[in-house]
């Protein structure tokens, strides 16, 4: 077991990452500059891409009559095309894509040929269902699939705003540098983050508000998708309200003997904050070896809100240390939320070889690091008229993982194609606060060494039949300090952890079965078993806890049914039922933190998983070119929901915590939530190159009081979507596009959100609620050539003041936005 301490790697200067070349601008012109010098070796292939974002297509399947022949491009997009010489008529074609027909004389004289994404499909390629490629078609479940032309054309700063962009999740910010995914009525550690295939959860994510991904680095992901719903039989714990799966880069080979180099860079500003962003990705490749680099640095200033909105949004005042004390300082413009800017660095690495047809081994690195970023909703709070908090900001969020993977595809009696993953992660995060005019300041950090392995195997069974099978193993070990430093006299004395020192594993083996009835008839039943365990010791030098240790040993059984017919290529119908669960882990065990000025949340170490119930729906039907509809209805109940309420330590209702009386609380299985609502979709293919779609999300949810009544859930969002309104042709894309939410009142609040105003606007009684909002927004990509791309757009054209439900930040105003990007 090995840490790796952020310190050792950079170093934090004033909250802010320092490199040894000066200054941001350099570094994005270094970048730049790196790579216009960089060639492509070429070779006496076709390569295929797309028209919108030039990058290559792999499994585009060129075929043609006579002669009679067939090819499929590689993972950078080449195919051999020698076998077609003389052909008249070469029919490429992919999933998802305009067919192309062009002649063996027209391939030669060029080299690259450009495949136009399909207006209107059902068909859809999607892998986190199962973890192996399918059509969406195959699935009983919702899927949301976000392309590189999607993301290329959004430009999204992280990988939070890259799934807020597709209309159907929702996102909450607490700060500039967060992002907290909300998925059917589900947040935090009740969704599963994956990457590669390796989850991301680990033994810390809590019940609050989570940031961790904006650790992605959405240059470098391949693609991205969105389950909906419990995906429990296939990830295990935490897959209650959907998994988010990100693939990153892959490396690419060279089809001949001449070396392959070939890449993309990026510089970028917008200027509702500032950022200025570089990025560069190299692939370097041979037959058999490949390997990719990528590198991106993002510096974000204090984020400008809008003009026209909630007055209760603005920001009139924030502290400074002067002279040994805090003062309130009058903003010079209360649009300017101060403090919210930071930094972040992400580095990935990764090394492919493929020494026949049957095997592949693959490694990745990938590092991620910001720097002090404020919680901005912890400055705005108020205790009799003054800040709460002079200082309050998460230390350096540090995300390291090293991912081995071997599969193999020629199989067994007992399989078709095996892969195996092993990988460890390592995690940093601290928090740092300080009261208004108290020279104590509290740092609590925690470090998590995260280790996993999975088996996964397929194997077919005639042509009717298919199995999905597995096993998984989790390993997390958890190490939390705490300090108390006198700012007047530089002395630091330990003081209370947020957790225990703890570890935290998870063991579980997994059947789907998949049967093919009919060519319109496919059913799909699946399974899980997991064991987890975990193991706490704490520490009762700073508060008495009537207990040294905690131990939970207990196992959960999953499950899944569902079917999909589909009587025609224009339609599709599916409905599905299935379960999943999350263990408690060491957060719900054995955190001790402020939830809200005067309750503190206690350990509890008798708490077992909670279980999920979930039934859905859905239909898709296109009609020609012309017109897609889908929609999916959903109904979920989470039983023994672990939830936050009162309870006694030692007898007590209540202890002092940071020197104020507080309520003691603790997560406990008290309570059944149920979950409801509707997503539906539509696609316009109008003339003229022009067309239209729309994404809405419509939940309601409801949770189980200590007195048996019920409360709004907290992470119900309001009714949300998105409207696009698109024209492209080559080698122009423009996108006129509406973000939007519904209105939360004050009765529709959760009981717990009451009590934040400081976050909502004030009503005509004087209460807080949540305004409805909507943004108009523009954005453009144009193709300059084959190597230049240029993206540009306004987004909050209107500058709108809103603040999306239960977020402590203020969205941004009109900002502009400009990019050039460089394929070689």
């Amino acid at each position: 077991m090995y840490k790796v301490r952020s310190s050792a790697i950079h170093k934090f200067q004033q909250g802010k990452l320092s490199f040894t070349v000066a200054g941001k601008g350099k570094v994005i012109i270094l970048l730049l500059c790196l790579l216009l010098i960089c060639s492509l070796a070429q070779a006496q292939i076709i390569t295929v891409k797309d028209q919108l974002t030039g990058q290559p297509l792999e499994q585009v399947a060129l075929v043609s009559e006579n002669p009679a022949a067939f090819a499929t491009t590689n993972k950078v997009g080449q195919a051999d095309i020698s076998a077609f010489k003389g052909a008249e008529v070469i029919r490429a074609h992919l999933l998802g894509y305009e067919p192309l027909i062009r002649s063996y004389t027209y391939l030669a004289e060029h080299d690259t040929i450009l495949l136009e994404p399909a207006d209107i499909s059902l068909e859809q390629v999607v892998v986190s269902a199962t973890r192996w490629n399918q059509s969406a078609r195959e699935v009983p479940a919702r899927i949301n699939s976000i392309t590189p032309a999607e993301i290329a054309l959004q430009q999204p700063q992280t990988a939070a705003d890259l799934l807020g962009a597709s209309g159907e999740v929702f996102i909450q910010k607490s700060q500039l540098g967060g992002g907290s995914p909300v998925i059917r009525g589900f947040s935090t550690n009740r969704l599963l983050l994956t990457v590669d295939g390796v989850r991301m959860n680990t033994a810390i994510f809590r019940s609050g508000n989570l940031q961790n991904v904006i650790s992605l680095d959405p240059f470098a992901i391949e693609s991205a998708e969105v389950l909906f719903g419990p995906g429990s039989v296939m990830y295990g714990s935490d897959a209650i309200g959907g998994v988010m799966s990100f693939q990153t880069l892959t490396p690419r080979f060279s089809l001949s003997d001449d070396l392959l180099i070939s890449g993309n860079a990026t510089a970028r500003f917008s200027s509702a904050s500032n950022e200025l962003t570089g990025h560069f990705d190299v692939n370097v490749g041979w037959q058999k070896w490949a390997f990719i680099s990528s590198f991106t640095f993002t510096d974000y200033d204090d984020l400008l809100m809008g003009s026209h909105g909630p007055d209760e949004y603005l920001r009139p005042f924030f502290v400074q240390r002067i002279e040994g004390e805090d003062v309130l300082v009058t903003n010079e413009n209360p649009r300017l939320q101060r403090p919210t800017g930071y930094s972040q660095a992400n580095l990935m690495q990764k090394v492919r070889f493929q020494p026949n047809e049957a095997w592949e081994l693959q490694y990745g690195f990938h590092y991620s690091a910001t720097s002090d970023f404020p919680r901005y909703d912890r400055h705005i709070r108020l205790h009799d008229g003054l800040p709460r908090s002079a200082e309050w900001y998460y230390g350096p969020q540090v995300w390291m993982m090293n991912l081995l993977e071997v599969s193999h595809e020629q199989g067994s009696s007992f399989y078709d194609e095996l892969s195996l993953r092993l990988a460890h992660q390592f995690f940093e995060e601290s928090r740092i606060d300080r009261d208004f005019n108290e020279v104590e300041r509290r740092s609590r950090v925690e470090e998590v060494n995260a280790y996993s392995a999975n088996l996964d195997f397929l194997k077919g069974i005639g042509e009717r039949h298919q199995l999905f099978y597995g096993l998984e193993a989790v390993y997390d070990d958890v190490h939390s300090i705490g300090t108390d430093e006198d700012i007047s006299t530089g002395v630091v004395v330990a003081g209370p952890s947020r957790y225990p020192e703890s570890s935290w594993a998870s063991y579980g083996a997994y059947l789907t079965y998949q049967y093919e009835v009919s060519e319109d008839l496919l059913l799909q039943t699946g399974a899980r078993y997991n064991h987890f365990k975990l193991d706490a010791v704490f520490d009762t030098r700073f508060y008495p806890f009537p207990f040294e240790t905690a131990n939970i040993n207990n196992g959960a059984l999953t499950g899944s049914q569902g079917f999909v017919y589909n009587p025609t290529a224009t339609l599709s119908l599916n409905a599905n039922i299935s379960t999943g669960f999350r263990s408690p882990n060491v957060d719900d065990v054995g955190k001790v933190f402020d939830s809200e000025p005067g309750s503190v949340v206690v350990p509890n170490p008798n708490l077992g998983a909670e279980y999920a119930w979930n039934a859905e729906v859905g239909a898709a039907k296109v009609w020609g070119n012309v017109a897609k509809l889908d929609a999916t209805a959903y109904y979920t109940i989470l039983n023994d929901a672990l939830v936050r309420r009162n309870f006694s330590l030692n007898g007590q209702d209540s202890i002092v915590y940071d020197g104020e009386l507080s309520q003691v609380q603790a997560v406990q299985n008290a309570a059944v939530a149920r979950v409801y609502g509707v997503q539906a979709g539509v696609e316009l293919n109008l003339p003229g190159h022009f067309g239209f779609s729309s994404q809405l999300s419509y939940q309601k949810g409801e949770e189980e009081l200590d007195d048996g009544s019920t409360s709004p859930s907290r992470h119900a969002a309001p009714l949300f979507g998105v409207s696009h309104f698109t024209f492209k042709t080559e080698p122009l894309t423009l996108d006129l596009y509406a973000l939007y939410s519904g209105e939360k009142s004050f009765e529709e609040l959760p009981l717990e959100e009451q009590g934040k105003d400081y976050i909502y606007a004030i009503d005509d009684n004087g209460n807080p609620y949540s305004p409805a909002w909507y943004t108009l927004n523009f954005k453009v990509l144009y193709l300059l050539n084959e190597q230049f791309t240029l993206g540009a757009g306004v987004e909050n054209l209107t500058d709108q003041r809103y603040r999306p439900y239960s977020s402590g930040i203020v969205a941004p105003g009109r900002n502009f936005i400009f990019s050039l990007s460089l394929h070689f």
